[in-house]
């Protein structure tokens, strides 16, 4: 089996998803002699369930994972147990405040009206075309650095300056994917060696460590809230707002739904702000539920963190039948979860947010959190959620009403081989403004 995923590494969540479908949503992986790697593969919502909710204790993400993600250090990224609760205690009050949630919303509004249509209006002046996924990475890093160092890097500007610090955190994850896969012998020889990914991945380290210092003595802020849950809460909303786009390019039935449901908020305002746009404001579109819908849509299909890891404490028996011994790896296959037949009916692969509706569509359908995994499951549930989720139906309500999105045809469209879900080579799209 070791083989086979080396072959298939570069279109490592397509092979999981049809080996898990031939297989109960369930199988093993042995690495090379030697190695001790064992592999234990699910998308049962039972067995995850079972991981991260009922047994968690027994499932920490370990000392391997902390490991791969050395960058990351004594954080709340790479523990679990008991010293991970009182931080996450913490970070959970402190995100799920009024005052914070509100001060986040509006940020994110500002940053919209101020930067992302100015950039847009431009866009479509000059009919030109761009890659949807780095101005996304833009919007984002600008947004999470303002609002934790009250620092706006500039990058969602028309000169498009460069792009270190997210393009290193994301050479962090795809040489995080990379380690996953690999015995830990092999990259951490490689890392001494200074050769491959590891060579790659020591610029980026140098990167990410030169600013977050130059951050934190700024603003003499903790690290764990610097590199943890803003951090993941960014990755969530840029790479959700990415393939939002490209899958509403291939759905106007979809678009049009949306927008109606916009339409009576649109009808009471007049258009403001750059190009005459018309804005819409946290509280006016909180309620709105096909917006959700199609959020939840996206991230069942497209999770920005496809794949969990976590490591077998001590033996155990999965709801499944299957047996795990201790320091066993287990994956846990959250992209391909969402196209099981089994789990979400014979139209899994569709792009249907009326999947999420209630029979008389104006309420969302309760889903357990172990079969919709995207905002985690259990005590490391996501305690940014509510603001992701806000930030995204800002964003699209917005560009949705004053803009129509074409994505550019004949594109490669298929994810990257990294802990996160993004787009192999960008999403290339252009821009129309919408006539009144």
């Amino acid at each position: 089996m070791f083989p086979s995923l080396l072959v298939n590494v570069h279109n490592l969540l397509d092979y999981f998803t049809l080996v898990l479908a031939g297989n109960g949503h369930n199988f093993r992986a042995h690495g090379p002699p030697g190695t001790g790697m064992r592999f234990f593969v699910t998308c049962d919502p039972a067995n995850i369930r079972h991981i991260f909710t009922t047994n968690y204790t027994n499932f920490p993400k370990g000392a391997e994972f902390a490991a791969i993600f050395d960058i990351m250090g004594d954080n709340l990224f790479n523990v679990d147990g008991a010293r991970a609760l009182r931080p996450r205690v913490k970070i959970h009050t402190v995100l799920s405040s009024p005052r914070l949630v509100a001060s986040m919303e509006a940020c994110c509004r500002d940053k919209v009206v101020n930067n992302l249509l100015p950039l847009f209006c431009h866009m479509t002046s000059t009919n030109a075309l761009f890659d949807m996924q780095e101005l996304m990475s833009r919007f984002m890093f600008d947004l999470a650095t303002t609002a934790l160092f009250s620092v706006d890097p500039g990058l969602l500007s028309t000169d498009m300056p460069p792009m270190d610090i997210p393009v290193a955190m994301d050479t962090v994850m795809e040489v995080g994917f990379f380690r996953h896969m690999m015995p830990a012998s092999c990259w951490k020889v490689m890392r001494w060696l200074n050769i491959g990914p590891e060579r790659k991945l020591g610029a980026a380290h140098t990167v990410l460590r030169v600013f977050i210092a130059k951050m934190i003595e700024r603003r003499n802020i903790d690290k764990v809230h610097v590199s943890n849950d803003e951090e993941q809460e960014g990755d969530t909303v840029r790479t959700t707002l990415t393939w939002i786009f490209y899958n509403l390019a291939q759905n106007p039935d979809i678009v049009a739904t949306i927008r109606n449901e916009l339409l009576p908020i649109a009808l009471q305002k007049a258009p403001t702000g750059a190009g005459a746009m018309v804005i819409f404001e946290p509280e006016e579109i909180k309620s709105l539920v096909y917006l959700r819908a199609t959020l939840y849509e996206t991230l069942r299909l497209y999770p920005p963190a496809p794949l969990e890891r976590k490591t077998v404490a001590t033996k155990d028996i999965m709801p499944s039948g299957h047996k795990v011994h201790a320091g066993d790896t287990v994956f846990v296959s959250i992209y391909s979860m969402g196209r099981m037949r089994d789990v979400w009916g014979e139209n899994c692969l569709d792009y249907n947010p009326h999947r999420w509706l209630s029979k008389d569509g104006n309420t969302l359908r309760y889903v357990p959190s172990h079969k919709f995994l995207s905002f985690n499951s259990g005590p490391r549930i996501c305690p940014g959620k509510d603001i992701a989720v806000m930030q995204m139906k800002i964003i699209i309500a917005t560009v949705l009403w004053n803009f129509d999105v074409e994505v550019l045809e004949g594109q490669s469209i298929r994810p990257k081989s990294s802990c996160i879900l993004q787009m192999e080579n960008g999403l290339i799209v252009k821009l129309k403004k919408r006539q009144a």
